[in-house]
């Protein structure tokens, strides 16, 4: 019986049947479930977290510190004599590197654009095709489960101006006594270094792509089809507007992977003829490795990871706004 000014308990859950101890703090004691979990849980990931700054944050925070330095290279190994900005310097008062940044920005922004377009409409046919679609994803997989180095040698010989396949086919189509140089002039070389990594990596933005298709709600087709609304117009205003999301996560992979691109270009051009398809990493890898100058070479590192940081944080923002902006309206 309850009189007047007594606490009422708080009602519990349905199903419920714990009584509480009396005097015993029931929100301390999962406070402090809680915080002995979070010490378990740290406990186990703390291996990982250390192979984590062991090979990746402690080797990025090296290279930035090797980028401000003047590094002497003895028999005996490198030392860093002084820090300076004379490494940064040399990269703004160099015409190769302008030139990376200008072939890898143009590289990376028509075979990112492509891709999408090629991957869009594989992942649009794969989605309608539901009987057959297990062994045409397992056939469009074949060039992105190649290694790269594997598929740069193999269109290597493809373009090789004696015995390429491509070489002949040219040579039958266009009637040319002559084979062409395809790898041995730089637009040849820049559009067979392209065509290339177009045909390696469509099949991931197909694949991705495809998987936020068959995630999209029928209710919206279906009412879009009560409406009238034509196949053109339910892919622009269903379709499309849907997959914005799917789209932005493929876009920041591939803007990663061709801002970053190295073995195909090592292995099929060398970065020649000249410097035509030496993009960033090229040149970093012969100032590095090649002619031995850690400095500049930790430079033009440094300067393609905040090139590539910075682009994919404006790729953020253009989608974060737009689907901000769809949001309101």
């Amino acid at each position: 019986m309850l009189t007047e000014g007594a606490a009422v308990p708080a009602p519990r859950p349905p199903g419920d049947d714990r009584r509480p101890r009396a005097g015993a703090p029931v929100r301390d004691h999962r406070d402090a479930n809680e915080r002995r979990m979070a010490r378990v849980g740290w406990i186990y990931t703390m291996p990982s977290l250390v192979v984590i700054a062991a090979v990746t944050i402690f080797p990025i925070l090296f290279s930035v510190v090797l980028s401000f330095a003047r590094v002497r290279i003895t028999y005996e190994g490198f030392s860093v004599e002084a820090l300076t900005l004379r490494n940064y310097l040399a990269l703004l008062n160099s015409g190769d590197w302008y030139y990376a940044i200008a072939f890898t920005v143009g590289y990376t922004v028509v075979t990112v654009a492509v891709e999408l377009v090629l991957g869009t409409l594989a992942a649009l046919i794969l989605e309608r095709l539901a009987g057959a679609r297990g062994w045409l994803m397992a056939l469009l997989l074949i060039p992105w489960s190649m290694i790269t180095v594997v598929s740069a040698q193999l269109w290597s010989y493809m373009y090789n101006s004696s015995y390429g396949v491509i070489t002949w086919v040219l040579e039958a189509v266009l009637g040319l006594e002559s084979a062409p140089l395809i790898l041995g002039r730089p637009l040849p070389a820049i559009t067979a270094m392209m065509v290339a990594d177009i045909w390696k990596t469509t099949p991931f933005v197909a694949i991705i792509v495809l998987a936020g298709l068959v995630m999209l709600p029928r209710d919206v087709y279906e009412a879009a089809e009560v409406d009238g609304a034509s196949s053109w117009t339910m892919f622009w205003r269903v379709t499309l507007p849907q997959l914005r999301a799917t789209i932005a996560v493929a876009l920041l992979f591939r803007v990663l992977q061709a801002f970053g691109v190295f073995d195909l270009p090592f292995v099929l051009t060398g970065g020649g003829p000249g410097v035509a398809t030496q993009s960033l990493a090229v040149m970093g890898y012969k100032v590095l490795f090649q002619d031995l100058n850690i400095g500049p070479g930790a430079a033009i590192a440094t300067s393609t990871g905040l090139l590539v940081g910075g682009a994919c944080l404006l790729c953020l923002k253009a989608f974060r706004s737009q689907i901000g902006r769809e949001e309101l309206s």
